[in-house]
């Protein structure tokens, strides 16, 4: 598969203090990698560095030219005296390759257009969220724990949408998230992050790694 965007041995530092050490990655086209790592790992820093949003201290990131990254974030703080819907929400973004309609659709939110922003649920919430993040038609989509506030029944509708996104745009996806069970199910690769990459690979390579066991143990359940 194509690589689209790659990190080469990444430092980052606040200070004196090491945030990311010695970071060598791949994303590539039509795969699907999980970050997982405990709190404070380090891993909205490396999406931050991944997004063009922060500069490592040390090392090199390479992107293929002209890249179309989307992201969703974890959450949305909108001003709730403002009148806003979805569609209108959606026309705010920068750059679009796609009409809000077709965004939706994907997202699997065409019934959301006229809402409210201040009324979703949260499992709506990021629905909309990712259709923001699919405008630009992304080479790359990056999700920063994209089931937060949403039930266990829109979890699973959720992680089946973004498996199918993958099929259909043929896009990079990297997720951020704490569902062990769906990471180790549905992932091509995993990185196993705190501070420093501890392990890397095919799921099932991952989760019988010493690292892995020592962070999470056992059960992926």
């Amino acid at each position: 598969m194509k690589p689209l965007i790659s990190l080469d041995n990444i430092c980052l530092k606040q200070g004196e203090r090491d945030i990311l050490s010695h970071i060598s990655l791949t994303l590539r086209e039509a795969e699907i990698t999980s970050v997982i790592g405990p709190n404070g790992a380090g891993k909205t820093s490396l999406v931050r560095l991944i997004l063009g949003l922060a500069q490592p201290t040390s090392g090199h990131i390479q992107r293929t030219p002209r890249l179309r990254i989307g992201y969703m974030p974890q959450k949305l703080t909108t001003n709730t005296t403002l009148p806003l819907t979805v569609k209108r929400f959606l026309s705010l973004a920068h750059h679009s390759a796609m009409t809000t309609d077709q965004a939706l659709q994907r997202a699997g939110a065409s019934h959301l257009g006229s809402s409210s922003m201040h009324k979703l649920s949260g499992g709506e919430t990021q629905r909309v969220l990712l259709a923001r993040a699919l405008l630009a038609k992304p080479q790359l989509l990056v999700l920063d724990e994209p089931a937060q506030g949403v039930d266990i029944t829109g979890q699973e509708a959720l992680y089946q949408r973004i498996s199918d996104l993958r099929d259909e745009l043929r896009c990079a996806v990297l997720v951020v998230s704490h569902d062990l069970h769906w990471v180790m199910a549905k992932t091509d690769s995993v990185i196993c992050l705190n501070q420093h990459i501890c392990c890397h690979g095919h799921p099932q390579t991952v989760s019988s790694d010493p690292a892995y066991l020592t962070l999470f143990g056992q059960e992926t359940d």
